[in-house]
């Protein structure tokens, strides 16, 4: 992926570019994620987890459908190669669950091979009722996973919402789970989840939220906040739907005004530009997509009137 003016430009001076310096030293899927004209890219930012104030980065790598993914290296390599850029760029919220797949088995090996275990903060999810299948499941993931134990494990969906908590507590006593927590996907059960956030005492909620599915922010990430709940943004793209909308159109001016050059980084942008967002985990087994995402978690993000601008260009697209 490299850039002929880039190039050009150090033969003439005699001086390598962070990218080729990357390539020579074998660190190609980091070379790949350098724009031309880009020097050292700012560190992503973080933000605390209101439970204990432990800092993290703001953008995630989920792992729906990207890295369901067979066994063969041609298939593993470019996941691999997105892990270790992720990783090796600040990028430590990983997302997964027993409902996608392969893909705890796949990252399992992954940070296995990359020996990163310890700079990732892993989240996984329990799908399924009563408690000796919870259990057994989880004990399932953990192996997958190739981890004795997991930084955040959730209900996924709310499924046995009640039995599977009260597990999830016993396991955070025992040291098995950091932090617990609930999601849902869709903003038909957001009043479920609201129910649940006012009656029991968790961690994390992850939810959907997006320019396209902003309902969130009615009610939910605020309860969230005052709840001291930290929030997972999840189908930042409201599953494809986003780009959908605006493949076809060019970015609207407000973009520049904070540095994004891709509808990427602009809607992840908007997602973070709530500051009661904790973490958004768009997924991907691109590294040009990484890089995108990676943006959106650096530098400026948007004031409340940038963000209704922003979403007034996406909703006339």
């Amino acid at each position: 992926m490299s850039d002929g003016h880039e190039n050009e430009s150090a033969r003439s001076s005699g001086a390598l570019s962070r990218r080729q310096v990357l390539t020579l030293l074998g660190l190609a899927p980091l070379a790949a994620m350098i724009r031309p004209g880009d020097s050292r890219p700012a560190p992503l930012a973080t933000r605390p987890i209101p439970a204990s104030g432990e800092r993290i980065p703001v953008i995630g790598l989920g792992t729906w459908e990207t890295f369901d993914a067979g066994p063969s290296d041609a298939a593993l390599r470019p996941l691999q190669d997105v892990l270790a850029a992720f990783s090796a760029a600040g990028g430590r919220v990983v997302d997964s669950s027993p409902m996608y797949g392969r893909a705890e088995s796949v990252l399992g090996e992954l940070v296995s091979r990359l020996g990163i275990r310890p700079a990732l903060f892993l989240a996984d999810k329990v799908w399924t009722s009563g408690r000796a299948a919870g259990i057994a499941q989880m004990e399932e993931s953990l192996r997958r996973l190739r981890t004795p134990s997991i930084d955040l494990m959730q209900v996924h969906n709310l499924v046995d919402v009640d039995q599977q908590l009260a597990t999830l507590r016993e396991w955070k006593r025992r040291g098995l789970v950091r932090y617990v927590g609930v999601t849902h996907y869709h903003a038909g059960a957001h009043a479920d989840v609201e129910m649940i956030l006012r009656r029991e005492s968790v961690d994390f909620l992850q939810i959907n939220y997006s320019i396209l599915e902003p309902e969130a922010e009615a009610r939910l990430i605020p309860l969230a906040a005052d709840r001291g709940v930290a929030v997972i943004a999840n189908r930042p793209f409201a599953g494809g739907e986003f780009f959908r909308a605006t493949r076809t159109r060019p970015l609207p001016g407000a973009a520049a005004e904070i540095g994004c050059r891709t509808w990427a980084e602009l809607a992840l942008k908007w997602i973070l530009g709530n500051p009661l967002v904790t973490v958004a985990i768009p997924a991907t087994d691109r590294l040009d997509h990484l890089a995108d995402n990676l943006s959106g978690g650096r530098g400026t993000f948007p004031s409340p009137d940038l963000r209704r601008r922003i979403s007034a260009a996406v909703r006339t697209a």
